[in-house]
Protein backbone atom coordinates (compact mmCIF):
# COMPACT_ATOMS: atom_id res chain seq x y z
CA UNK A 1 0.00 0.00 0.00
CA UNK A 2 1.49 3.34 -1.14
CA UNK A 3 0.74 6.33 1.93
CA UNK A 4 1.34 9.70 1.26
CA UNK A 5 3.54 11.81 3.67
CA UNK A 6 4.13 15.34 3.73
CA UNK A 7 7.53 16.62 5.05
CA UNK A 8 7.22 20.49 5.62
CA UNK A 9 9.66 22.46 7.66
CA UNK A 10 11.45 25.83 8.07
CA UNK A 11 14.75 26.44 7.89
CA UNK A 12 17.21 29.37 8.63
CA UNK A 13 20.86 28.10 7.84
CA UNK A 14 19.96 24.74 6.95
CA UNK A 15 19.86 22.29 10.15
CA UNK A 16 16.39 21.64 9.88
CA UNK A 17 16.36 21.18 6.13
CA UNK A 18 18.65 18.62 6.63
CA UNK A 19 16.73 16.96 8.99
CA UNK A 20 13.83 17.26 6.53
CA UNK A 21 15.60 15.32 3.51
CA UNK A 22 16.74 12.63 5.75
CA UNK A 23 13.07 12.28 7.63
CA UNK A 24 11.79 12.70 3.56
CA UNK A 25 14.43 9.74 2.42
CA UNK A 26 12.92 7.48 5.49
CA UNK A 27 9.50 7.49 4.99
CA UNK A 28 9.87 6.65 0.99
CA UNK A 29 12.19 4.14 2.01
CA UNK A 30 8.75 2.55 3.74
CA UNK A 31 7.23 2.57 0.23
CA UNK A 32 5.60 5.69 0.73
CA UNK A 33 5.57 8.95 -1.65
CA UNK A 34 7.11 11.99 -0.21
CA UNK A 35 6.21 16.06 -0.80
CA UNK A 36 9.16 17.68 1.37
CA UNK A 37 7.87 21.03 1.01
CA UNK A 38 8.99 24.79 2.97
CA UNK A 39 7.13 27.54 4.53
CA UNK A 40 7.71 31.01 3.63
CA UNK A 41 10.55 32.97 4.77
CA UNK A 42 8.52 36.02 6.82
CA UNK A 43 12.13 37.49 7.28
CA UNK A 44 13.13 40.47 5.47
CA UNK A 45 16.40 40.41 2.89
CA UNK A 46 18.09 42.94 5.42
CA UNK A 47 17.64 40.73 8.51
CA UNK A 48 18.81 37.64 6.30
CA UNK A 49 21.87 39.45 4.69
CA UNK A 50 23.21 40.26 8.19
CA UNK A 51 23.96 36.12 8.58
CA UNK A 52 26.20 34.65 5.35
CA UNK A 53 24.78 31.27 6.57
CA UNK A 54 21.30 32.14 6.38
CA UNK A 55 21.76 34.41 3.27
CA UNK A 56 23.53 31.21 1.36
CA UNK A 57 20.69 28.64 2.85
CA UNK A 58 17.76 30.98 1.67
CA UNK A 59 19.46 31.18 -1.87
CA UNK A 60 19.54 27.27 -2.12
CA UNK A 61 16.22 26.48 -0.71
CA UNK A 62 14.27 28.99 -3.89
CA UNK A 63 14.34 25.78 -5.79
CA UNK A 64 12.56 23.74 -2.95
CA UNK A 65 8.90 24.02 -3.59
CA UNK A 66 6.60 25.98 -1.21
CA UNK A 67 3.93 24.56 1.31
CA UNK A 68 0.52 25.62 0.62
CA UNK A 69 -2.59 23.98 2.41
CA UNK A 70 -3.38 21.62 -0.21
CA UNK A 71 -0.22 19.62 0.52
CA UNK A 72 -1.70 18.94 4.06
CA UNK A 73 -5.20 18.14 2.46
CA UNK A 74 -3.11 15.47 0.08
CA UNK A 75 -1.08 13.65 2.50
CA UNK A 76 -2.00 10.76 5.12
CA UNK A 77 0.54 11.82 7.07
CA UNK A 78 2.73 14.95 8.10
CA UNK A 79 6.29 15.26 9.52
CA UNK A 80 6.91 19.23 10.41
CA UNK A 81 10.41 20.35 11.07
CA UNK A 82 11.26 23.54 12.80
CA UNK A 83 14.48 25.28 14.70
CA UNK A 84 13.29 26.30 18.28
CA UNK A 85 12.55 29.69 19.27
CA UNK A 86 12.66 30.14 22.97
CA UNK A 87 10.84 25.99 23.41
CA UNK A 88 8.64 27.65 20.53
CA UNK A 89 8.04 26.76 17.00
CA UNK A 90 9.74 29.29 14.42
CA UNK A 91 7.35 31.97 13.34
CA UNK A 92 7.57 31.04 9.69
CA UNK A 93 6.37 26.94 10.52
CA UNK A 94 3.59 28.35 13.02
CA UNK A 95 2.21 30.94 10.22
CA UNK A 96 1.60 28.13 7.64
CA UNK A 97 0.12 26.08 10.78
CA UNK A 98 -2.07 29.37 10.47
CA UNK A 99 -3.92 28.38 7.62
CA UNK A 100 -4.69 25.36 8.20
CA UNK A 101 -7.55 26.59 9.86
CA UNK A 102 -10.58 25.39 6.93
CA UNK A 103 -9.24 22.02 6.79
CA UNK A 104 -9.51 21.42 10.31
CA UNK A 105 -13.16 22.72 10.95
CA UNK A 106 -13.72 20.24 7.98
CA UNK A 107 -12.13 17.22 10.07
CA UNK A 108 -9.41 16.57 6.95
CA UNK A 109 -6.57 17.27 9.32
CA UNK A 110 -8.10 14.21 12.07
CA UNK A 111 -6.55 10.86 12.03
CA UNK A 112 -3.65 11.42 9.91
CA UNK A 113 -0.55 10.58 11.85
CA UNK A 114 1.80 13.28 12.41
CA UNK A 115 5.29 13.58 13.82
CA UNK A 116 8.02 16.64 14.08
CA UNK A 117 11.87 17.37 14.67
CA UNK A 118 14.02 20.17 15.26
CA UNK A 119 17.46 22.07 15.93
CA UNK A 120 18.56 23.97 18.33
CA UNK A 121 21.92 26.04 19.13
CA UNK A 122 22.74 24.62 22.64
CA UNK A 123 21.88 20.78 24.28
CA UNK A 124 19.33 22.51 26.49
CA UNK A 125 17.88 24.88 24.33
CA UNK A 126 14.47 23.82 24.23
CA UNK A 127 13.80 21.01 21.74
CA UNK A 128 11.56 18.89 24.04
CA UNK A 129 9.82 22.23 24.66
CA UNK A 130 9.35 23.40 20.88
CA UNK A 131 8.20 19.59 19.77
CA UNK A 132 5.83 19.53 22.57
CA UNK A 133 4.71 22.75 21.83
CA UNK A 134 3.76 21.68 18.27
CA UNK A 135 1.93 18.41 20.26
CA UNK A 136 -0.73 20.85 21.21
CA UNK A 137 -1.80 22.20 17.47
CA UNK A 138 -1.76 18.45 16.75
CA UNK A 139 -4.46 17.62 19.57
CA UNK A 140 -6.64 20.49 18.17
CA UNK A 141 -6.56 18.74 14.71
CA UNK A 142 -7.48 15.54 16.52
CA UNK A 143 -4.29 14.06 14.60
CA UNK A 144 -2.30 10.72 15.64
CA UNK A 145 0.90 11.82 16.86
CA UNK A 146 3.65 9.23 16.44
CA UNK A 147 6.87 9.88 18.40
CA UNK A 148 10.16 7.73 17.68
CA UNK A 149 10.23 6.78 21.19
CA UNK A 150 12.71 4.51 22.59
CA UNK A 151 11.62 1.72 19.48
CA UNK A 152 15.54 1.68 17.91
CA UNK A 153 18.83 1.91 19.16
CA UNK A 154 18.90 4.90 16.90
CA UNK A 155 17.54 7.14 19.00
CA UNK A 156 20.23 6.66 21.57
CA UNK A 157 22.89 6.76 19.16
CA UNK A 158 21.45 10.58 17.94
CA UNK A 159 21.45 11.51 21.57
CA UNK A 160 18.22 9.84 23.24
CA UNK A 161 15.24 11.94 22.45
CA UNK A 162 11.88 10.22 22.46
CA UNK A 163 9.71 13.33 21.32
CA UNK A 164 11.24 13.78 17.92
CA UNK A 165 14.87 13.78 16.53
CA UNK A 166 16.95 17.06 17.46
CA UNK A 167 19.72 18.55 16.66
CA UNK A 168 22.13 20.40 18.93
CA UNK A 169 24.34 22.83 16.38
CA UNK A 170 26.40 24.21 18.89
CA UNK A 171 28.90 27.61 18.34
CA UNK A 172 29.92 26.41 14.96
CA UNK A 173 26.38 25.79 13.44
CA UNK A 174 27.40 22.05 12.56
CA UNK A 175 24.88 20.22 11.01
CA UNK A 176 23.78 16.26 11.54
CA UNK A 177 26.21 13.96 11.98
CA UNK A 178 25.40 10.32 10.35
CA UNK A 179 23.60 8.84 13.49
CA UNK A 180 21.33 12.13 13.71
CA UNK A 181 20.41 11.85 10.00
CA UNK A 182 19.53 7.89 10.52
CA UNK A 183 17.59 8.65 13.99
CA UNK A 184 15.48 10.92 11.37
CA UNK A 185 15.42 9.00 8.81
CA UNK A 186 13.84 6.07 11.22
CA UNK A 187 11.53 8.77 12.49
CA UNK A 188 10.62 9.32 8.68
CA UNK A 189 10.18 4.97 8.43
CA UNK A 190 8.09 4.58 11.36
CA UNK A 191 5.66 7.39 10.49
CA UNK A 192 5.29 5.52 6.97
CA UNK A 193 4.83 2.02 8.47
CA UNK A 194 2.50 3.61 11.24
CA UNK A 195 0.31 5.18 8.47
CA UNK A 196 0.51 1.97 6.31
CA UNK A 197 -0.52 0.25 9.27
CA UNK A 198 -3.27 2.04 10.28
CA UNK A 199 -4.77 2.61 6.68
CA UNK A 200 -4.88 -1.06 5.94
CA UNK A 201 -7.09 -1.23 9.35
CA UNK A 202 -10.06 1.04 7.99
CA UNK A 203 -8.51 4.37 8.12
CA UNK A 204 -9.26 4.50 4.05
CA UNK A 205 -12.47 4.31 4.88
CA UNK A 206 -12.73 7.30 7.42
CA UNK A 207 -10.86 9.55 5.48
CA UNK A 208 -13.00 8.78 2.55
CA UNK A 209 -15.80 9.41 4.73
CA UNK A 210 -14.37 12.40 5.85
CA UNK A 211 -13.98 13.82 2.11
CA UNK A 212 -17.20 12.42 0.93
CA UNK A 213 -18.77 14.92 3.62
CA UNK A 214 -16.59 17.62 2.81
CA UNK A 215 -17.70 17.53 -0.51
CA UNK A 216 -21.32 17.20 0.47
CA UNK A 217 -20.88 20.44 2.43
CA UNK A 218 -19.13 22.86 -0.62
CA UNK A 219 -22.00 21.18 -3.49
Amino acid sequence: MTVKVAVIYYSATGSVYALAQAVAEGAASAGAEVRLRRVAELAPDSAIDQDPRWRRHADVAASIAQASVEDLAWADAFAFGTPTRFGAPAAQLKQFIDQAGGLWREGVLADKPVTAFTSAFNRHGGSEATILSLSNVFYHWGALIVPPGFTDPVVYGAGGNPYGTSLVTGPNGAGPDAAVLEAARYQGRRLARITIRLLGDGHAAVRESVAATTSSSES
